[in-house]
């Protein structure tokens, strides 16, 4: 037997780190080639990684909510001395992480051939013993030879081509420029400085000794309250350190001393980190890049916003006659599509609003293809995956797209082609039943769209007569945020009287081309 250590891989998207989320896995757990082991989340998507080793779990190596670089090594597995047939990876090219997609649906192969002599102490994978002249490969490293993909249904294949189709205009340095505000806006902390609630937390140190027994909500909360899980006496089944057990434990110590008469009130020290008087929530993964994200857009670009008040009832007219529509059945048909096809035409008549400023080449981009980003707040934070091409769908094919795209975002499953590219962005904060605010744009673009909530207002309307009345209508706001630098009022104000103009009137856009 031999104890071989799985280091994080990369999980293929240019990141160096990753939050280690749930172990699907406890010591003493048998393991096969190819089981997921963990989930990890990056600044990008939520992972899947399976284990190149069979064996047996020997120890966790990185507790559950820790931030993890790539190589570092996670979880130790004690394998046989002779596999027998298992294909071990080798430790110094740890596999690539698969990311959350349909079982039935095989991976793409990551670019480039490799290498086909085994470096020195390697592992050759054996050919599988059912003749079917397949290479074994783990879970998402490596495509499945001699085996048809399913053909998928019109409506997930349209969903694929729209989200990530290849081509040019996918801007392969959007990421990476992202990426890297992170490290440029992060504060220098010497590493041996920590606040003071950190400095209050009870922390027990143990001797080395194999991992305790935990469930992931009693390791979460060991960890905000900086327990170490193998100083704590377990009570429950098997050994297991129970929530009742870790509150136990951490009580004499984690309990604020009362203010005495005429003294002075607690510190902030005599508070556990998480406790009923405040909790503090690490900043990690999109949170943090998004933030690093605003700061950039905020003080880089020069950011000015235009709003209008919309009578959109012909647009609430025809989105109820598209849901009573056959051809429209299987798409959500909603306001918010009317306004993204109301924009890709708006963009036609406009193109210098789908445009970038270069500050390094001093130029400015137009792009004559939409990438249309659609905000959305997930349970990891707020992105914006985008539809490629959108300008070239028809109204019924956009509705899927967007569907899909913000359906996949919420999930976690969102593909860094989908995250990156973007050209403009709409951001509907209309469904917290909020009427407008002043959006930040996003990253590598220039314009971002607000689309407030639609309400019965009363609204002075002028019939063929000339004849004034007020009548109840739906109405609405939009507001603009366009880059001023290459946006001036001019341009950013006609299109937003275009898009108000389409929404105030859907047939417009037939007259518009």
């Amino acid at each position: 037997m031999s104890v071989r250590e799985f280091r994080l891989p990369d999980p293929g998207e240019g990141l160096t780190e990753a939050e280690i989320v749930t172990w699907r896995v406890a010591v003493g757990d048998t393991v096969a080639v190819n089981d997921i082991v963990v989930e990890v989340e990056t600044a990008k998507s939520l992972v899947e990684l399976p284990t190149p080793y069979a064996g047996t779990v020997a120890g966790l190596l990185v507790d559950e909510g820790a931030l993890v670089e790539v190589g570092t090594p996670i979880i130790a597995i004690d394998t046989p001395a002779a596999d027998g047939g298992t294909a071990p990876a080798t430790d110094d090219a740890p596999p690539t992480g698969r990311e959350h997609t349909d079982a039935s649906t095989p991976e793409p192969a990551s670019g480039g051939t490799s290498d086909p002599t085994p470096a020195a102490g390697s592992e050759q994978t054996p050919a599988p013993a059912n003749g079917s002249g397949r290479t074994a490969v783990l879970v998402g490293y490596g495509v499945k030879q001699g085996e048809a993909a399913r053909r998928p249904r019109r409506k997930d294949a349209l969903a694929r081509d729209v989200a990530a189709p290849p081509g040019p205009h996918i801007d392969p340095d959007v990421s990476a420029r992202v990426g890297g505000l992170v490290a440029a806006h992060a504060p220098d902390v010497p590493r041996d400085v920590r606040p003071v609630a950190e400095l209050a937390r009870p922390h027990i140190s143990a001797p080395e000794h194999a991992p305790a027994l935990a469930k992931p909500p009693v390791r979460r909360l060991a960890k905000d309250l900086g327990v170490d899980l193998g100083a704590v006496p377990a009570t429950g089944p098997g050994g297991t350190v129970t929530e009742a057990d870790v509150r136990a434990f951490v009580a004499p110590v984690a309990a604020a001393p009362a203010p005495t008469p005429g003294g002075s009130a607690p510190t902030a020290a005599a508070y556990p980190r998480t406790g009923e008087r405040e909790e503090r929530i690490p900043i990690k993964g999109v949170r943090r890049l998004t933030a690093a994200a605003m700061v950039e857009s905020a003080f880089t670009a020069p950011h000015v916003t235009e709003w209008v008040s919309v009578d959109v009832t012909a647009t609430m007219d025809l989105v109820a006659r598209l849901r009573r529509d056959r051809d429209f059945a299987d798409v959500k048909v909603t306001p918010m599509l009317v306004l993204a096809k109301a924009m890709c035409v708006a963009i036609r008549r406009n193109p210098g609003i789908n445009a970038v400023w270069d500050e390094s080449a001093q130029e400015i981009v137009v792009k004559h293809y939409v990438n249309l980003g659609i905000a959305a707040a997930t349970p990891r934070g707020l992105i914006v995956p985008n539809i490629k091409d959108a300008d070239r769908l028809s109204l019924h094919d956009l509705g899927i797209a967007i569907e899909t795209l913000v359906s996949t975002a919420r999930e976690g499953r969102a593909a860094l082609a989908q995250l990156s590219g973007g050209t403009i962005t709409i951001t509907n904060i209309g469904v917290f039943g909020i009427d407008g605010g002043t959006p930040i744009i996003n990253p590598g673009e220039s314009a971002i769209m607000s689309f407030g909530t639609i309400r019965r207002m009363p609204w002075v309307v002028e019939d063929e007569d000339g004849v004034e009345s007020v009548v109840p209508r739906w109405v609405t706001q939009l507001a603009l945020s366009f880059d001023h630098r290459l946006v001036d009022g001019e341009l950013g104000s006609r299109f937003l009287a275009d898009v108000a103009a389409l929404l105030h009137d859907p047939a417009q856009a037939l007259v518009w081309g």
